[in-house]
């Protein structure tokens, strides 16, 4: 089942959800049905089987611009 990360266009709530085929999603918090998916950091494997974020961590603003998922884009 995929998870996806979703933001609440009523109450600003992130989340994440396990969502099947065309199933809806509300909002946890305000049941709003007004929430879009939003773009995340996807998972690796790695020789092994186990599972490693692609970005381990936020870099440090010095290292320049960084891509989708970064913790420093707004």
């Amino acid at each position: 089942m995929p998870l996806f990360e979703f933001r609440c266009g009523s109450c600003d709530a992130v989340f994440e959800e396990l969502v099947r085929g065309s199933q809806k999603v509300n909002c946890p918090s305000c049941e709003s049905k007004q929430v879009e998916k939003l773009m995340s950091a996807s998972a690796g494997r790695v020789a092994g089987g186990s599972a490693l974020p692609i970005t381990g961590s936020c870099p440090p603003p010095e290292a320049g611009p960084c891509g989708t998922g970064c913790c420093r884009l707004p």
